[in-house]
């Protein structure tokens, strides 16, 4: 074979490489779509999570500062229910007070699958100034729009473990990071041992991260703005009727 073959086959064959290389490249550089598969017939009707239990007629007040000023929340977990995809989920309403004056009400629905890992499926969130919604950003329905349920806590959490809490492109991204597992929590309402800690975020808002701390038995204790605010809110207080 002469040397101009030899040259011309020797570039033909740098060239499949080459085409191989940038399509296995681009192959394994492709986002991975979120899309979680939802089964109804997966889920239970009680949430009994040990790090986020929610019991109808079970009232948390939380209380704290910001750099806006004095906040109250209270999260009110109803008898109410919602069928998302199939699936009935937990009503729990979530009001937000500033310097008295209320500036976000929001209603969150929840589930729990047979394995304990609760889901977030959506919300109906609210703005207000001066007793007027002016916004309703941020509100999301897992199967409307692309937006998809995600994991809000785990049955069984490692330190580690990364998880998407909500997917809705643009609006709802909140991500989380297990931290830790035998952390402490000192609040108004109590101190606990135990805790859950965990790094909370989303890629809407960089450079802002929130550390929570979640009690056995209870839920969440203490919220904690680490990076990009300030801000803290702690349990003060919870109300159980019949």
């Amino acid at each position: 074979m002469d040397q101009k073959k030899k040259l011309l086959i020797s570039i033909a064959v740098v060239a499949i490489l080459v085409v191989v290389v940038v399509i296995a490249g681009l192959i394994l550089n492709k986002p991975v779509k979120y899309a979680p598969v939802i089964d109804p017939s997966s889920f239970v009707s009680r949430i009994d999570n040990q790090f986020f239990p929610l019991t109808p007629g079970t009232r948390y007040i939380f209380e704290g500062v910001s750099a806006d000023g004095n906040e109250h929340n209270e999260v009110n977990v109803t008898s109410e229910t919602k069928t998302i995809l199939g699936v009935t989920c937990v009503v729990v309403k979530d009001r937000v007070l500033l310097n008295g004056e209320l500036v976000e009400a929001t209603l969150d629905w929840y589930a729990q699958d047979k394995d304990g890992d609760v889901w977030y499926f959506g919300e109906d969130s609210k703005e207000y100034s001066g007793g007027v919604v002016v916004s309703t950003e941020g509100s999301w329905e897992a199967g409307v729009d692309g937006a998809q349920p995600g994991i809000v806590m785990k049955a069984h959490p490692a330190v580690g473990d990364k998880y998407r809490q909500e997917y809705y492109k643009g609006q709802a991204e909140d991500m989380a990071e297990v931290l830790a597992l035998n952390t402490s929590a000192n609040v108004t309402y109590g101190s606990f041992t135990n805790c859950l800690e965990t790094k909370e975020w989303t890629p809407l808002e960089r450079g802002v991260v929130e550390n929570k701390y979640y009690a056995p038995g209870i839920g969440v204790v203490l919220e904690q703005m680490v990076k990009g605010g300030t801000g803290r809110m702690q349990l003060v207080q919870i109300i159980t009727t019949p």
